[in-house]
């Protein structure tokens, strides 16, 4: 089971970037696929985004168009790109893994803070 560690949030302005990283303690060559998940205040976490291991790619609706994720398995990290922020993107970020098809997300990060403010 790999330990995963996040990095990469900050505050910016609304319209502004961050680039998320999740750094594996070991390889994610085999993971079925790794997801970003954020959780706002008195909101529940939810999954914002995901890539298989042969990089096939999912959003949830309200980031289409302005997210990226990526994997780089020689460097067993996945990344966000971020773009056009909005207020509401404001939440703690967090990778996971999810290491089968039908298998739950786990192996969650300490999360980073993302804040989306003027």
């Amino acid at each position: 089971q790999v330990q995963l560690v996040e990095s990469g949030g900050g505050e910016v302005q609304p319209g502004g970037s961050l680039r998320l990283s999740c750094a594996a303690s070991g390889s994610i060559f085999n993971i079925y696929a790794m997801g970003w998940h954020r959780q706002a205040p008195g909101k529940q976490r939810e999954l914002v985004a995901s890539i298989s291991s042969v990089g096939g790619t999912r959003y949830v609706d309200s980031v289409k168009g302005r997210f990226i994720i990526s994997r780089e398995d020689a460097n067993n990290t996945v990344y966000l790109q971020m773009n056009n922020l909005k207020p509401e993107d404001t939440a703690v970020y967090y990778c996971a893994t999810r290491p089968r098809l039908g298998a739950p997300f786990g192996s969650w990060g300490q999360g980073t803070q993302v804040t989306v403010s003027s």
